[in-house]
């Protein structure tokens, strides 16, 4: 009977003791979709009413690869795809946040002096506002290195050309997501 008794109070003591309070839970952040689905159609419909002052550049094909994954890309292993992003979103926002701090930084350094874009800027700022919710604080620019003026056409070129290439395949996440 005393191995009972010894039992029954070892099961019954817990519920006597008075309840420690649990660790309140860390504030839990989540993207609007919707807004982003929005936001990069308008940042899609955007660039593509930017036009080259120049035809040549719209014909021109670049045949490199940058090894470091810089400028930003989404890749396969950024885990975008439908199925990843129903359970796990955290690498792909990761990798667009990423992309969309590259791009901001570029279309506010010397490239786009001379053909500054404030609706493509101020579409960027709203987007990145909307997908570092999940990031603490503010994140600041970064300065692009200074180029040589004879080269920013076609750095302008380069940077409108991926930053529509990557626009694209947001908005299928954004859309995706919003659903």
């Amino acid at each position: 009977m005393a191995p009972l008794r010894h039992l029954c109070l070892c099961l019954c003591l817990p519920l006597l003791l008075p309840a420690t309070a649990a660790p309140a839970p860390a504030p839990v952040f989540s993207t609007d979709w919707a807004a982003c689905k929005i936001l990069s159609r308008d940042l899609s419909r955007l660039l593509a009413t930017i036009r080259e002052p120049h035809s040549a550049l719209e014909g021109m094909q670049l045949m490199e690869e940058d090894p470091q994954n810089w400028p930003p890309r989404i890749r396969c292993s950024d885990a975008c795809d439908p199925p990843t992003l129903d359970t796990n979103n955290t690498h792909c926002l990761h990798r667009i946040l990423q992309a969309l701090q590259h791009y901001r930084d570029l279309l506010g350094s010397d490239i786009f002096r001379d053909q500054p874009q404030p609706q493509l800027e101020t579409t960027m700022e709203q987007l990145l506002g909307h997908v570092q919710q999940q990031q603490h604080g503010h994140l600041p620019r970064h300065p692009v290195a200074p180029s040589y003026t004879w080269t920013h056409q076609f750095q302008r070129h380069l940077a409108l050309k991926r930053l529509r290439s990557f626009a694209a395949v947001m908005s299928r996440v954004f859309t995706h997501s919003a659903r």
